[in-house]
C-alpha cells in the first residue's frame, strides 16, 4: 500500500511555562526533545496505521533557544519508509506570539519502526513524495539510513552503496 508523505504531517504546539525552563529561561533541551518524539511517533503512526517504537535519533542541533511564554511549534513529517522502518523529519519553530515574531529553534530526523499485534516489526506503507522539498529529503533519507546502520554497527562501510557515490565517481 502506498501514501503520500504529506498525509503524516502532524504539527505539535506547546507553550513553554516555568517547568519547561531551565536557570536561564530557555526551554530545557530534554523537554523539547520528549516533545519531539511524541510528534514523531504521531506523525509515523499516522503513516504506518499501526503502533511505533523510536528506534534511532539523529543529530540534534540546537539554533535558536525558546524562551520562557513562547511557543513551540514542531512541525513532523515522514520522509521515506523502508521495509518495517520510517524516517522523520522534524522542524521546530518558536514563536514569540506578543511581538508576531516567529524563528527556527531546530530540526532533526528520528526513526520508528511498526510493529504488528504481537510487538514484532510489521511492514509499513511506502512513501509517496510529491514536492520539491519532499522528493528531495526522500531522495537524502537513504543516505541517512546508510549512515545509521553504520553507526549502529548494522552495516559496513564499505556496503554503503549510497553514501560511497557523494565520494567516489
Amino acid at each position: 500500500m502506498e501514501k503520500k508523505t504529506s498525509e503524516s504531517l502532524v504539527i505539535m504546539t506547546e507553550l513553554v511555562l516555568p517547568n519547561d525552563t531551565n536557570n536561564f529561561g530557555n526551554l530545557m533541551g530534554g523537554r523539547l526533545m520528549y516533545w519531539m518524539d511524541i510528534a514523531a511517533a504521531l506523525a509515523a503512526m499516522k503513516h504506518a496505521a499501526a503502533p511505533v517504537v523510536t528506534a534511532s535519533v539523529d543529530n540534534i542541533s540546537f539554533e535558536n533557544p525558546i524562551k520562557i511564554g513562547n511557543v513551540v511549534h514542531i512541525e513532523a513529517k515522514v520522509t521515506r519508509s523502508f521495509n518495517s522502518s520510517m524516517e522523520v523529519h522534524m522542524n521546530v519553530w518558536g514563536e514569540d506570539a506578543i511581538q508576531q515574531y516567529r524563528y527556527k529553534s531546530n530540526e532533526a530526523y528520528y526513526t520508528f519502526v511498526a510493529l504488528d499485534p504481537n510487538g514484532k516489526p510489521r511492514q509499513v506503507n511506502k512513501a509517496i513524495p510529491e514536492t520539491e522539498e519532499e522528493i528531495k529529503l526522500f531522495d537524502s533519507a537513504l543516505r541517512r539510513r546508510q549512515l545509521r546502520l553504520i553507526l549502529g554497527g548494522k552495516l559496513k562501510p564499505e556496503d554503503a552503496q549510497e553514501l560511497k557515490a557523494l565520494f567516489l565517481k
